[in-house]
């Protein structure tokens, strides 16, 4: 199933790529607002999980983010290359982007997946719960344990931090400087083996 997948994900353009991104983006959002509109009280009780605390949003959120790029360092520096391949996915999605249309899909994803994971399935169904089928979301990379782990531990440690705020704003900025750091690694560094090229 995930030699198909791959060979699938070789055929795609970086074009289409992108639009099945956007899809899947659109679909989420969708469910976050079915799922919302059943689960939530009232509409008072969803703009409450959107409390504005710089403090908690720059200081703890970007704090979440330096830790999960600082250990995904620690595991580019001495985990071998082929453990963390994801199949050439986020190469594919990032590297002829511009900048501008990175920042762009990194927030759009942040904003979406947090929605749902912390928004809705945390709130109404637990920590657990929503760090599973986040993770499970990110099902590519059940081949790749290492990449697998790092994704269920990161989808845990935006829970906790969620749990702890309360403040669905610290995990988005968190969820998005940690993709955006990614997206630009990627970028920068195709362009710079093109360069040499």
């Amino acid at each position: 199933m995930f030699k198909n997948q791959n060979e699938l994900i070789s055929r795609l353009t970086d074009k289409q790529m992108v639009q099945q991104l956007y899809l899947t983006q659109a679909f989420l959002l969708l469910a976050s607002i079915l799922l919302g509109f059943f689960l939530f009280q009232s509409f008072a009780e969803f703009m409450s999980l959107w409390n504005v605390s710089f403090y908690s949003i720059f200081f703890i959120g970007g704090g979440t983010a330096l830790l999960v790029i600082a250990a995904d360092l620690l595991l580019v520096k001495f985990v071998p290359e082929h453990m963390l391949d994801d199949g050439g996915i986020n190469e594919k999605l990032f590297r002829s982007q511009s900048v501008p249309s990175i920042i762009f899909l990194t927030a759009l994803i942040a904003v979406t997946e947090e929605l749902l994971f912390r928004g809705i399935i945390q709130t109404h169904f637990g920590l657990f719960t929503a760090s599973i089928i986040f993770a499970l979301l990110h099902f590519r990379y059940i081949t790749k344990w290492v990449l697998f782990i790092m994704v269920v531990g990161v989808s845990f440690l935006l829970g906790i931090v969620f749990e702890a705020t309360g403040s669905l704003l610290t995990t988005i900025f968190a969820h998005f400087i940690i993709d955006l750091v990614f997206a630009l690694q990627i970028r920068i560094s195709y362009k710079h083996r093109g360069d040499k090229g």
